[in-house]
């Protein structure tokens, strides 16, 4: 699904990626996980084509993606933060999304999951942070392509609108699709994930489920693991 080989970024003098290795087969939920400034960011943007490595290949759906860019067509992408332009309503902006990429009815049923139709003349503008992040989900989710992005897409939700992003997350993993997440909720991480990845200093400290992480680092449970990770690791 996500074959990264020995890539490389810089950021003026500042190394961020430094020779990551990572294979993400199909299907199942991917965490990648890291303190800030380990290269969480910089990986998936990379992987979008939002960044170009100095070195290294990225090859997404069997699909080198320096030779197309048509694998972004097959990647459904959930910003960490979302600038909507703030005159449209939220109408407006799905009516929008729908006719940039495809047509679909999925949308329907997403608004009524996060019970957005009271907010659909609503300009983005004047919506909560909250409110904006499930139009955010909405976008996301609403097409039906193979691999799904999410960066942070807890920010901001209440605790009912958190459960129908589990469940919609798992429905989506039932139809056999790959979904990367990053996220620092450790609690949701760990009811979600069936692997993570965690990266220190721009490479790949450890990939594997989290039992077997919490039995590397001979921790109890999975916060204090990665608790472990980070003060031995001084990060």
């Amino acid at each position: 699904m996500v074959s990264i080989q020995n890539l490389h970024k810089k950021f003026g003098k500042n190394q961020v990626l430094s020779g990551l290795d990572l294979t993400i087969s199909e299907g199942g939920i991917f965490a990648v996980l890291g303190p800030n400034g380990s290269g969480k960011t910089t990986l998936i943007k990379a992987i979008l084509g939002m960044v170009i490595p100095n070195k290294g290949e990225i090859s997404v759906l069997g699909e080198n993606i320096k030779k197309s860019s048509n694998y972004r067509h097959q990647i459904d992408y959930l910003p960490q933060i979302a600038n909507f332009p703030s005159n449209l309503k939220v109408r407006e902006l799905i009516k929008m999304i729908k006719d940039l990429r495809q047509n679909t009815d999925e949308d329907k049923r997403l608004i009524e999951l996060f019970k957005l139709e009271p907010f659909l003349d609503k300009k983005l503008g004047n919506l909560s942070g909250g409110t904006k992040q499930k139009v955010n989900i909405v976008l996301t989710f609403m097409f039906n392509s193979p691999l799904i992005i999410l960066d942070e897409p807890t920010t901001g939700l209440d605790p009912i609108s958190l459960i129908r992003l589990k469940d919609l997350i798992q429905t989506e993993k039932a139809k056999g699709k790959t979904i990367l997440i990053t996220s620092h909720i450790m609690s949701f991480v760990e009811e979600v994930s069936d692997e993570i990845v965690f990266l220190l200093e721009g490479k790949i400290y450890f990939k594997g489920s989290i039992s077997e992480l919490k039995t590397k680092t001979n921790q109890p449970d999975f916060e204090h693991a990665i608790a472990s990770i980070l003060t031995d690791n001084h990060a």
